[in-house]
């Protein structure tokens, strides 16, 4: 057993509103935009996925951390939170696969934590004003401090980080099966298991930097292009998306996941917007609109494609059932698709992973006409 710290800690918002619990990871100090997720497991998917960096992120499940962590599960090499918030963070991890505590996770990679604050009154103010700055302290423990911190920290509009998150030279994921497509994934945050469902349909995965000119992109000679999730506002994007926006042009098929979703919207002429508080979890409803079939689909996103935006040629596919915003684009000309949301993250049903088959199907009728 491992028994975590009781010192206190203080989470403050920026329109003032406070908790206090106990710290618990690694002492320090942290700013970041205020959000929540509504899963119930996967937490350790959640600290390493790039696309909360920048963030602090509040588990609605109570309890956090008893199965504890395993390298298997990373989504990346460590963990993107600025900050985590629990309602109570487990004491003991008992599981098979697990290799370390949660706790001491957090503490080896300096992530601050905060656990014994209401979670629930938490959630409900970031659903009434939105999502806002917050700092989370255990060292500095006044309220009008931490405050004015909070206020100090970046705001997400207008912020870019992919850059932060990208790799920092090209790397390249074998097939994991008979090679059939090479593909080339544009790295604004990408996850490892979006790699790993490309590999296991045989594709050869060449992973470049978000800023690779598409003109060096397309001497690669991929059979496709993917553009993977990642942090951040779009709208920041304006060089990649005019990237983006050439590799699309010259007939490659081409797949967005959530942030590269949202890029290709604004490459094909839309605009974005910031969502009120964001989807982030594995229950969210979309419907295909060809089909009328529903999805429980697992988000992390807080900004949105604008519908009324696009040119007649982009087709809307799928729409959140909760808010109806955009949850899938197709251009009904060139070989191009996107999804919203994470269909290789399975949040307990698979009712997504299809869409990854379908970017197979995609290549294939380019290949047949070639």
């Amino acid at each position: 057993m491992t028994l975590i710290n009781r010192k206190p800690a203080l989470l403050v918002l920026e329109d003032g509103r406070s908790f206090r619990g106990r710290a618990w990871g690694a002492a320090g100090e942290a700013c970041g935009e205020m959000v929540f997720n509504t899963s119930m497991s996967g937490y350790q998917e959640v600290l390493t996925d790039p696309s909360y960096a920048g963030q602090i992120v509040c588990m609605t499940y109570p309890l956090i951390g008893n199965y504890g962590v395993n390298r298997a599960d990373e989504e990346s090499s460590r963990p993107w939170v600025e900050g985590f918030v629990v309602r109570e963070a487990s004491r003991t991890a008992s599981n098979w696969r697990s290799e370390e505590t949660l706790d001491a996770y957090l503490k080896r990679w300096n992530v601050v934590a905060i656990d014994h604050i209401d979670t629930r009154a938490l959630v409900r103010h970031i659903r009434d004003k939105g999502a806002m700055r917050a700092c989370l302290s255990s060292v500095d423990l006044k309220e009008a401090s931490v405050l004015e911190k909070a206020r100090r920290s970046d705001v997400m509009n207008g912020r870019e980080l992919a850059s932060v998150v990208t790799t920092p030279r090209a790397y390249e994921v074998p097939s994991e099966v008979a090679e059939r497509f090479h593909i080339v994934c544009y790295d604004f945050g990408v996850k490892r298991n979006s790699l790993h469902e490309l590999a296991k349909l045989g594709c050869r995965v060449t992973v470049v930097p978000a800023a690779m000119p598409a003109e060096e992109v397309l001497a690669l000679q991929p059979d496709g292009v993917y553009l993977s999730n990642g942090p951040g506002d779009p709208a920041a994007m304006t060089r990649v998306v005019e990237e983006i926006r050439r590799v699309v042009e010259s007939g490659v098929p081409t797949f967005g996941i959530c942030f590269g979703h949202q890029l290709l919207g604004r490459a094909f002429g839309g605009t974005t917007y910031k969502l009120r508080f964001g989807h982030r979890g594995g229950n969210q409803p979309v419907m295909d609109k060809a089909t009328s079939k529903v999805e429980i689909t697992s988000h992390n996103h807080g900004f949105a494609v604008d519908a009324d935006s696009l040119p007649a040629e982009v087709e809307v596919t799928h729409v959140n059932l909760n808010d109806q915003c955009v949850e899938g684009l197709r251009h009904q000309r060139l070989p191009v698709f996107s999804v919203q949301y994470h269909p290789e993250a399975a949040p307990g049903p698979h009712d997504a992973a299809h869409h990854f088959q379908r970017f197979i199907e995609l290549m294939e009728r380019a290949a047949q006409t070639s």
